[in-house]
């Protein structure tokens, strides 16, 4: 067995060096985020070298609402909503600095770098709401969701033929700023909002926000700065 396994490690070695030796130098790529599908989004980016250890890339992409990550609505004795679903756009843009000359091996090994991120979502909140008094309200939100993230990350981009690679985003910490606002098509007392940030406290999505992101009758927007992380697994061609 360790024969056996020594020598498959010698052979996957040989095919990344063959990899990187035939591999013509280009000066662009795309890419397709196939992590990303796990929430729902489709994702592509264009990435351009520039000098010998730099290059720079645009990601793009639009979530829709399905998605393999689902987030459960409000449940309480006063709030009930329906499943939280979401849907909009992403944009990343990217500096990454490769320890190669990607001049001579074309854009692949080990990189480090820095990225910015913009998502835009919109998101409806349907349900009911029952007050002391036994009053039932129904819930009609259109809610919009803005997230810019800031931070660095390493990778390693991982030659696997002439034109395609396998792109290991492999950690990208940062900084995120949320900023939520909310949107009432119908009628709700006062007392709603009190009770609805109550509920939010109490929604396990929210055990880590501040205390002062509240929503209220008069301030229907709060935002709040949260860390963030960034990981990928991506399919490229060069051209």
């Amino acid at each position: 067995m360790k024969y056996i396994f020594t020598l498959l490690c010698v052979s996957a070695f040989s095919l990344i060096c063959n990899a990187q030796k035939s591999r013509p130098v280009k000066a662009n790529e795309i890419a397709f985020l196939a992590t990303d599908l796990i929430d729902g989004t489709f994702q592509f980016k264009y990435e351009r070298l520039i000098s010998d250890h730099f290059s720079v890339d645009l990601g793009i992409g639009y979530k829709g609402t399905q998605g393999l990550v689902k987030l459960s609505g409000l449940d309480t004795d006063k709030i009930k909503t329906s499943d939280i679903t979401y849907s909009g756009i992403k944009l990343v843009p990217e500096g990454r600095y490769y320890l190669n000359n990607i001049r001579q091996t074309g854009m692949i090994g080990f990189y480090i770098g820095a990225y910015v991120k913009y998502s835009g979502f919109n998101s409806d909140l349907d349900g009911i709401y029952i007050n002391d008094s036994g009053t039932t309200f129904e819930l009609e939100f259109e809610a919009k969701i803005g997230v810019t993230s800031v931070g660095l990350m390493v990778g390693y981009k991982l030659p696997i033929s002439k034109r395609f690679a396998v792109d290991f985003l492999i950690a990208g910490p940062g900084a995120g700023f949320y900023n939520f606002s909310l949107d009432n098509k119908k009628d709700l007392p006062d007392e709603f909002y009190d009770d609805f940030n109550e509920a939010l406290e109490k929604y396990s999505l929210f055990d880590f926000l501040e205390g002062d992101f509240r929503f209220s009758q008069v301030k229907r927007k709060s935002d709040l700065r949260l860390p963030s992380f960034r990981y990928s697994i991506s399919l490229t061609y060069a051209f």
